[in-house]
């Protein structure tokens, strides 16, 4: 079973529609505006993925709500960057490089990794969160399975190589 959609508020509603349209090549499908339960009022935007799924963003005027929350779910919580993100389907390698071009040409950075079993891309919304379009680049086998239960379990395991990588900067700016 899928995600229907996953959502974040956003101090900037303005900033992250322009992202999530231009740069990631989203489209908003769906607005919502309402009450809120201590008396304010929310938009809350839903945006097509291109996949079976959709991401929200709430844009709050609520006086129970912090003006300079920070939305960023990794960096908001101390944690790395890289930790917590969002990952979108991508279906092939072609895909990933047209993404790419379009997040350089939009003047954004990107990181890109090849992990072996897919490929990924990254770069960062005007939240601060890491977002990530991921093609799976293998068949999972038996194996691998058998493989990811034992390490579930293994307390100390052998660590893997680091995967390449590279990072391509935007040369609009």
């Amino acid at each position: 079973m899928g995600f229907h959609h996953v959502a974040i508020a956003t101090p900037d509603v303005q900033a992250t529609h322009a992202f999530y349209t231009d740069v990631m090549g989203f489209r908003l499908v769906k607005v919502v505006a309402g009450k809120t339960p201590a008396g304010g009022w929310a938009k809350h935007l839903f945006y097509e993925t291109g996949g079976n799924g959709l991401i929200a963003f709430w844009d709050l005027h609520d006086e129970t709500v912090p003006r300079d929350f920070t939305p960023a779910i990794a960096g908001g919580l101390g944690l790395p960057e890289w930790t917590n993100h969002i990952a979108f389907h991508a279906s092939s390698v072609e895909e990933i490089d047209a993404i790419k071009q379009r997040w350089l040409a939009k003047g954004h950075d990107v990181f890109e990794v090849d992990h072996g079993w897919c490929v990924s891309i990254y770069t960062r919304d005007p939240n601060a969160i890491l977002v990530e379009f991921c093609v799976t680049t293998k068949d999972f086998t038996d194996a691998d399975v058998e493989e990811a239960q034992r390490l579930l379990g293994d307390p100390r395991p052998v660590l893997e190589k680091e995967p390449p990588f590279r990072l391509h900067r935007a040369t609009v700016g």
